[in-house]
């Protein structure tokens, strides 16, 4: 998987165009980013392209790749992302009007034990 298979998601290709341009995504644009790209970089290469954000070192940048990788967060689902957007100034979603915007799992394929956990989740939350 690589960088071009995560901008087949127009939410991703927005976060690292941004990242491209050097602009500041903010804390939860960061978070979002690092949550799904994980799956998608490694985590040098993750951590290089979350460095390129104008207000994050790339110390900061490798902290937060860890953080994500040892809690083994699911991608958030569309409505946590406007939740999100609602803290911070930059726009996560290039189009929070289009319901499908944010829809990572419509978009991008993830590794099996993605889905496996999510799946776990919705059962337990049913007990």
């Amino acid at each position: 998987m690589s960088l071009n298979d995560l901008k087949q998601n127009h939410m991703m290709a927005h976060l690292t165009q941004a990242l491209d341009d050097g602009q500041d995504i903010g804390h939860y644009g960061r978070l979002v980013y690092a949550i799904v790209a994980r799956h998608f970089l490694s985590d040098k290469a993750l951590a290089a392209q979350l460095a390129k954000d104008s207000d994050f070192t790339p110390e900061a940048a490798q902290d937060l790749v860890r953080q994500v990788q040892d809690a083994d967060y699911s991608p958030p689902r569309r409505d946590t992302i406007l939740e999100y957007m609602g803290k911070q100034d930059f726009p996560i979603l290039p189009d929070a009007s289009d319901p499908d915007e944010g829809n990572v799992y419509r978009d991008l394929e993830f590794p099996q034990h993605v889905y496996d956990h999510i799946q776990q989740y919705h059962h337990q939350k049913a007990e």
